[in-house]
């Protein structure tokens, strides 16, 4: 069975795109554990993209590689792409601190 995309811990929430994926298609995802989990595909999923492979509400959390890459800004479906348009940076955000700084 042809693997197309990948998780690297149990923890995780998204899966990485190991190919172009089309949407309305099923994705495969194997998991470190060895694991196989179907996921049906709500937008097309560039290669190396990622997208959810559990429904994460707005604000919470967003894990890959069992680490937090930063949390949903609005709710997320199952199959839907991950990207810049739907997650908001938890680290590296020196334009926010310096518009806080700016505010005083």
């Amino acid at each position: 069975m042809e693997k197309k995309a990948l998780k690297l811990s149990g923890k995780d929430n998204v899966a990485t795109a190991l190919e172009a994926m089309d949407k309305g298609g099923k994705a495969i995802v194997s998991s470190d554990d060895g694991g196989l989990e179907t996921i049906e595909l709500l937008e097309d999923i560039p290669f190396g993209f990622k997208f959810a492979t559990k429904e994460i509400s707005s604000g919470k959390p967003i894990v890959k590689y069992g680490e937090l890459i930063g949390v949903a800004s609005s709710t997320i479906k199952i199959g839907s792409l991950v990207h810049v348009h739907n997650v908001e940076g938890t680290r590296g955000r020196g334009d926010v601190a310096a518009a806080k700084e700016e505010g005083k």
